[in-house]
């Protein structure tokens, strides 16, 4: 696969997120700061420091680069504990508690799996679990690295390619909750998107009535 092909492996994780959040960080360049996002920088804030570590028994690497030649991916793990015969484990690190809800949750375990095959083409290993740590619970959710998620990897690099590839914004996730937490929402303006959607000349009427406004 080309360079003009590879995807950041976050990339992964906006998608299942939301598409037009991913699509406004990808094809606008697009990214503002909320306090979520300044939470999670600072929960990074370690972890974004290359080095390593032997704790435990374990050689844990802080942001190692990772990629995927086949699927097009590109990015970095936050650790990884290496076991003593060589084998990975990656381990994510988020911001907030570790009791999301569960679409969300999914959003997350996507990120982390695409971290697990990079690994494994990486070091001839096979990866079949790995953990995402939540900051603010101080805990860490270990997720399987089975086939259905392994699948839903190259599904969702496929979505982002076609997405790049058309060069069009993807309407507004419909789960209206995930919209409250977006720092995009400013940009995105889902509830105009909506009401397009619902009543299409209506709403155009009160979009140009609140611009003229």
């Amino acid at each position: 696969m080309s360079a003009a092909d590879t995807l950041p492996i976050s990339a992964l994780q906006h998608w299942a997120y939301c598409p037009r959040q991913c699509g406004l960080i990808l094809l606008e360049q697009a990214f503002d700061d909320d306090v979520n996002t300044l939470r999670g920088q600072a929960v990074h804030a370690l972890v974004d420091r290359p080095g390593f570590e032997v704790r435990r028994g374990l050689r844990v690497e802080r942001a190692l680069p990772l990629f995927h030649d086949d699927l097009g991916l590109l990015g970095k793990a936050d650790t990884v504990e290496f076991e003593a015969d060589g084998t990975p484990y990656p381990v994510e690190y988020k911001q907030g508690s570790r009791h999301k809800a569960a679409a969300v949750a999914a959003c997350d375990d996507l990120q982390l799996a695409a971290q697990a095959l990079c690994l494994e083409e990486m070091t001839g290993r096979s990866v079949p679990e790995g953990a995402l740590y939540y900051a603010s619970s101080k805990r860490r959710r270990v997720v399987a690295i089975d086939a259905a998620l392994r699948a839903h990897v190259a599904e969702t690099a496929n979505d982002v390619r076609a997405m790049l590839q058309g060069g069009r914004l993807p309407p507004p996730t419909t789960q209206h909750s995930r919209c409250r937490g977006c720092s995009l929402r400013d940009r995105c303006q889902p509830e105009a998107w909506r009401r397009l959607a619902v009543a299409p000349a209506e709403a155009l009427f009160e979009i140009g009535h609140d611009e003229a406004a």
